[in-house]
């Protein structure tokens, strides 16, 4: 397997960066915070008008058709600069109807690819383990339920709900807002959440009830979440790096001092062990092959040693590592609620076990 990527995807990369070294500075990301808006609405347009909103989208909503690898290097990117902008479920709602929708349904994507809407989907029920099928129910067109953790569900256009369909089996269902209960809750990232309950909604379905689109929707959120904290990660070893190589103490700068080039030494480590799981997660789900191992391993590393290393980050910074002036912060808060989505370490452990 080769862990380069193309020149295509290279030169998608170097655009993210270069739309997120701009756009998603420090003073935008602390003005937005000040401003009690869901995402920055700036940085959102500019990434549209770029086309990495519709990079992953399909022709007919005027994207460029591409994958699961290629959305990866956008939420890394994104990631990296902790960018206030819902591109995780954006992009990880409209690959899954790029692929299991109607016609119609991805024609209806152009709008996310002008940056004119948002999508989002429910990946989490009350008490769920991860990958555990849902318990929100379909019937005739109609759902019925309760899940948590629907980012940004308030300002989507529309919500992927995965429900059980009678007689058949896990379906699909695109749901407005506008027809749930929305429980606003802020995630740790400060970014809104919700928790969404659902009394006969009517739900348009996306593909057929075999469990297909919700196994792709759940694989592609997998990809998306570590890939996302791969970029954190990297965000976080970056700013460490900088300050242990200028800070002083004892007349030396911390970057002289053997246990701390240990320690940032195991937070470059932690990197590439999960980007190595990252991407070989990705590369498989957008080759068609089995990914679900490859993306359980990402995910552990992103609950487990990419979490600690990101208190290792905090530890090196001092206390300046907890300061809301400094943009530590932020990226623990990204890596902590990557950590809450995916359930945690043990119940990532209990999944490779199963798998394997």
């Amino acid at each position: 397997m080769d862990f380069n990527v193309d020149e295509t995807q290279a030169e998608l990369r170097t655009l993210a960066s270069d739309v997120l070294d701009r756009e998603a500075a420090q003073a935008r990301i602390e003005a937005h915070e000040k401003s009690g808006l869901p995402y920055d609405a700036k940085t959102w347009k500019a990434m549209a008008q770029a086309g990495l909103l519709g990079a992953c989208l399909p022709e007919e909503a005027g994207g460029a058709g591409l994958g699961a690898v290629e959305m990866a290097v956008i939420l890394r990117e994104t990631g990296a600069r902790v960018a206030p902008v819902p591109v995780l479920p954006s992009l990880v709602a409209a690959l899954t109807v790029s692929r299991y929708g109607t016609a119609a349904q991805k024609e209806a994507l152009a709008p996310l690819a002008e940056g004119e809407s948002v999508l989002t989907f429910a990946f989490r029920e009350p008490g769920a383990d991860p990958g555990e099928p849902p318990t929100v129910t379909a019937a005739g067109g109609r759902i019925t339920g309760r899940t948590t953790v629907v980012s940004h569900a308030a300002a989507a256009s529309g919500i992927l709900v995965p429900a059980r369909v009678e007689g058949a089996g896990v379906g699909l269902f695109l749901v407005e807002p506008r027809a749930v209960a929305v429980q606003e809750v802020t995630l740790s990232t400060g970014e809104p959440g919700s928790v969404i309950t659902m009394d006969g909604a009517p739900g348009e379905a996306v593909g057929e009830a075999d469990g297909a689109a919700w196994e792709s929707l759940r694989l592609h959120a997998l990809a998306g979440v570590t890939a996302t904290a791969s970029g954190v990660l990297a965000g976080a070893l970056k700013l460490t790096t900088d300050y242990i190589r200028t800070r002083r103490q004892f007349d030396r700068v911390l970057a002289e001092f053997q246990a701390v080039t240990m320690q940032i030494a195991d937070v470059y480590i932690a990197g590439r062990a999960l980007d190595v799981a990252v991407w070989s997660g990705a590369w498989r789900l957008a080759q068609g092959l089995p990914a679900e191992e490859d993306l359980a391993i990402a995910a552990f590393h992103t609950t487990d040693s990419a979490l600690k290393a990101l208190y290792t980050c905090q530890h090196l910074h001092g206390g300046i590592g907890l300061d809301v002036t400094y943009p530590l912060h932020r990226y623990f808060a990204w890596g902590k609620n990557a950590a809450h989505l995916l359930g945690g370490s043990e119940a990532q452990l209990d999944l490779i076990g199963a798998l394997v």
